[in-house]
Parts: C-alpha cells; sequence; structure tokens
C-alpha cells in the first residue's frame, strides 16, 4: 500500500523587513548580512497573527484543493517551537476551525525545526496502518530573534500544512528515514524570550552532519543518486546552507531553485521545509521526484523519497500559490517590526 501527500497549502504573512533594514538600527552593514546570508527579505507576522492562526490558514489551503470530508481527518499534529501557548494545544484550534473536530487524536510536536516533518512521518504510518483515513500534518512558526542578534535578520514567520493518506495520493513518499543525535547547537530555556546559539558551531558538527548524513542514508534506502530527482528541498536557515549541502550531495542549481524560498522569506523554522516542498508541488508535473531533508537544532534530520503521480493534474488550484503570497509583500520598517513583534516592553523602556 501506498501512502503519500493528498493535499497541501501554505501560509506567509505579507510583511516584510529588509536586512539593511535591520542593520541600520545596530549600527551594522545590513545588505553587506544580507548578502553573507543570502537573504533579501523576511517575512513578519502581523499583530494578530500567530502559530494558530498560520496552521489555521495553512490547513485550510489545503482543505479547499480537494473533496474531502473533514471528519475523516483522524490525525492532526502541528510542530512548531513557537507555539503561542505553553500550555494549550494549537492543534485542537486547526481541527476545530476546519470542521475536523471531534478529531481522534490531535497534539502539538517540538524538535525545533524538524517538528513538522517528524508530524508527517506520524501522520504516514497511522494511515498506513489504517487507524485513521487521513493525517493533518502541519509545521508552523513565528520564530525568534533577539534584537541585534545575527538570528534576527533571518528569523520570519510561515508555515505549510500536508495531508498524509492512501486514497487519491498526489505524491507518494516511497521512503523516508531520520539521522539523529544529542548536538546542542540552538536552545531556549522556559521563560527565556529568545532563543540561544552555538554560532558556527550550527553549521558543523549540526547542520551539514545531520543533512548529508540524512541525505546518503536516503540514497542508499531509495537506490538513487542525485540526477535521479528533478527538484531538491532542504532546511532553510539561511540562503546559503541549503544550497552547499545540495552542491556537496551533487545536486545543481537549477533542482534547488524552486524550493529555495529563504532568500525573500526569512527562515520560517518548522515551516521551511514543508513551504519549499508545497512550493515544488505548485509547478511539480506527473513523474517529478523531489529529494527532501528537513533539520531541526538539538539535532536530527528526516529524509524523504517523493514521486508526483497523476492525481496532481485533479487537485483544485483554490487560493493563491506560494510563489503568489511571496510576491504578495508590504515592506516595513524596522520600528513597525518591533511593535509588531513585541520588542519593546513597558517595563524594559521604563528601566
Amino acid at each position: 500500500m501506498k501512502v503519500g501527500i493528498v493535499s497541501y497549502g501554505g501560509y506567509i504573512p505579507r510583511y516584510r523587513i529588509t536586512p539593511k533594514d535591520i542593520g541600520a538600527v545596530w549600527g551594522s552593514d545590513g545588505e553587506a548580512m544580507g548578502r553573507a546570508l543570502n537573504i533579501r527579505s523576511k517575512s513578519i507576522p502581523a499583530p494578530d497573527e500567530d502559530v494558530i492562526t498560520i496552521s489555521v490558514e495553512a490547513a485550510r489551503a489545503a482543505m479547499a484543493k480537494v473533496e474531502i470530508d473533514p471528519t475523516d481527518i483522524g490525525a492532526i499534529y502541528v510542530g512548531s517551537e513557537s507555539h503561542p501557548y505553553a500550555v494549550k494545544p494549537t492543534a485542537t484550534v486547526v481541527a476545530e476551525a476546519i470542521g475536523a473536530a471531534p478529531v481522534l487524536t490531535a497534539a502539538d510536536f517540538e524538535f525545533a525545526c524538524k517538528a513538522g516533518t517528524a508530524a508527517i512521518q506520524t501522520c504516514m504510518g497511522l494511515t498506513l496502518s489504517k487507524m485513521y483515513r487521513y493525517g493533518l500534518a502541519i509545521g508552523a512558526d513565528t520564530s525568534q530573534g533577539a534584537p541585534g542578534d545575527a538570528l534576527e535578520y533571518s528569523a520570519s514567520a510561515g508555515g505549510a500544512a500536508i495531508v498524509i493518506g492512501t486514497e487519491g495520493v498526489v505524491a507518494d513518499i516511497d521512503h523516508t528515514i531520520s539521522y539523529t543525535t544529542d548536538t546542542p547547537d540552538f536552545w531556549r530555556r522556559e521563560g527565556q524570550r529568545y532563543p540561544s546559539h552555538g554560532g558556527r558551531f550550527t553549521g558543523e558538527p549540526a547542520y551539514f552532519k545531520h543533512v548529508l548524513s540524512c541525505a546518503q542514508l536516503l540514497f542508499k534506502r531509495a537506490g538513487t543518486k542525485p540526477e535521479d530527482y528533478d527538484y531538491a528541498v532542504f532546511h532553510q536557515p539561511n540562503g546559503k546552507f541549503p544550497v552547499r549541502a545540495g552542491k556537496q550531495l551533487g545536486f545543481k542549481e537549477g533542482q534547488l531553485d524552486k524550493g529555495l524560498l529563504v532568500r525573500d522569506i526569512g527562515n520560517t523554522y518548522s515551516g521551511a521545509i514543508l513551504l519549499g516542498l508545497a512550493a515544488i508541488l505548485d509547478v511539480a508535473d506527473p513523474g517529478d521526484r523531489i529529494f527532501a531533508v528537513g533539520y531541526g537544532s538539538g539535532a536530527g534530520s528526516d529524509g524523504f523519497d517523493i514521486t508526483v503521480t497523476e492525481e496532481i493534474r485533479r487537485l483544485k488550484r483554490a487560493g493563491p500559490s506560494i510563489q503568489d503570497m511571496i510576491q504578495d509583500a508590504k515592506f516595513v520598517d524596522y520600528a513597525t517590526y518591533a511593535k509588531f513583534r513585541g520588542k519593546i516592553h513597558l517595563g524594559e523602556a521604563a528601566a
């Protein structure tokens, strides 16, 4: 029995800020930082947007593409590291919003930026075992970066939802594999407003070790090589890491370009790999093959070998595409960005 993607949807906030405008406030060369990170701008959530609203919009977009009874979705999992509530699930709100409640199982996942791919794997197992007809896996974040920190140039907002099942599959997930170790490259303790990171340590031995190791395991399991794929997408903490990883593995720029969204919207954390995959599915044809490897600090990678099916032609192209949302941008200055993100607190200002 095949299991795979039945539908998908994404959401990216309209607001953007450039590295130049961020750097100008902190007395640094923001344009140079943008070039170093290969980021032109990043998305910003509006004051009334959070992981719940982003997840709901992405889930509604996914449901609008197919004729599925929402009550047939038996599992909903939302992966994020910026859930609005410490104790209150995001997944239950999504279930009510799309008409799936009372859903059979719902939970919030957390594994830094790979929580959404972990949710996909869980939904694959549940639907393959016939416990549920469909599962809904979501990766979404409104990521945090301390004022003036290097993360502030990339940490952004967005998310995507993937319906997983064995019927009406638009893209078969032929193989999946993971590579996980205890590598503390990035962390945020309870009560801390902003995360800490290991600087250059986040590249080696964190990101590259896990992404490349997972990719090699996936090649071995699938019996494939880079030239067998039409598209490749990797987790995107910046615009340099996924390109370097792809080229080290033997992929060409043409295979990487469609899913490389970080240049225009920044690092959407748990949403990054799912949004990149959604952007590829927006343009993919039957028979196309996709190589996808996510990454989450802490640290681990999940890899997927995907083949697009004829069912992709039956999807209703309802609502804007991922590229449409990227192009629908409204740029703001740093003061507006700081206000939207709550970076100025009255107690701190008074002090």
